[in-house]
């Protein structure tokens, strides 16, 4: 491969990292804890976008289990967005071979 295909390649590949980028923020997954009870969404950036709280968890004399269950939410949400990410940069992996001719 000449150097000037090699150049045109990784703008080429710099451009789909930049969209990986942008698209972060519209990948979302939510996780849940308590049965649903509490459940938490974020984005690609791990932002959390929204938070439920059912009322029946809301005790202020336990006020501890309530905070291990967003931890549990969030943490499950988590887990869903790095399945969502891994998916996301496999079909990212195929585009990326078909920019240096492989299949």
């Amino acid at each position: 491969m000449n150097p000037f295909d090699m150049m045109k390649n990784m703008k080429d590949l710099q451009k789909n990292v930049d969209q990986m980028k942008s698209k972060l923020e519209t990948i979302y997954a939510t996780g849940n804890a308590g049965a649903g009870m509490v459940e938490i969404t974020i984005n690609g950036k791990y932002t959390i976008t929204d938070i439920k709280i059912d009322k029946a968890i809301v005790d202020p004399e336990d006020v501890n289990t309530l905070q291990v269950l967003i931890a549990a939410a969030f943490n499950n949400a988590s887990e869903n967005l790095q399945n969502k990410l891994q998916q996301e940069s496999a079909k990212m992996a195929g585009s990326f071979g078909n920019l240096f001719g492989q299949n």
